[in-house]
């Protein structure tokens, strides 16, 4: 799995290519700037098989549209942000809806759905193999807001704690700001650590 990251947008915003060795590639959120992805899959003789947005606001999902009508490619959402308001969505276009649970697979690549409500009802993380795309729900060192319409923060905890509980150490790709690992968000992220030890805080 070969992974080319992208940082683009009003709020750098990251954007993963996400590719087999057979060529077969899936976009995680689209920020802004179309040309930038489609220049990339062509350049390096890729496949666009589809586009996972984590959760729609605008910042993620502003060249989602341009990408389908060029790629051919589905969009795939989760049904709780479709009725996010058009002031933080922008333009909000899919062309498919994902559950909880739902495996995709594309080639060699296999993308687990994990529900993470609290940024927006309908926020996921992407699992695929020994890496999490995390979106908006967890940051190096922090998480997403939750006072913006959607939000929630008991949720957002929730979630939190549904993340720290995966056993394995997985490599954390977000939707903003520097990669990390469960492992180390799991001894030194205090929102995470807030959720997992609740009683330790009160």
């Amino acid at each position: 799995m070969r992974i080319e990251t992208f940082t683009l947008g009003p709020i750098q915003t990251n954007c993963y290519l996400v590719s087999d060795d057979a060529g077969n590639a899936v976009l995680i959120d689209a920020a802004a700037q179309a040309p930038r992805f489609l220049d990339a899959v062509r350049e390096q003789g890729l496949t666009l098989r589809a586009l996972l947005l984590t959760h729609g606001h605008f910042d993620h999902v502003g060249a989602a549209r341009e990408i389908h009508h060029a790629a051919g490619c589905p969009v795939y959402l989760h049904p709780d942000d479709r009725s996010l308001p058009p002031a933080l969505s922008a333009g909000l276009f899919w062309t498919e809806l994902y559950r909880a649970g739902e495996t995709l697979t594309f080639g060699d690549l296999c993308f687990t759905v994990l529900h993470t409500p609290g940024h927006t009802l309908g926020s996921v993380c992407l699992r695929c193999g020994d890496v999490l795309f995390s979106g908006d729900t967890l940051f190096a060192g922090g998480c997403g807001r939750t006072d913006f319409p959607g939000g929630d923060a008991e949720q957002m905890a929730a979630s939190l704690r549904r993340l720290g509980s995966i056993p394995e150490d997985l490599r954390v790709l977000p939707g903003h700001g520097e990669s990390s690992t469960l492992n180390a968000e799991r001894r030194t992220n205090y929102f995470m650590l807030q959720a997992l030890y609740p009683e330790e805080f009160r």
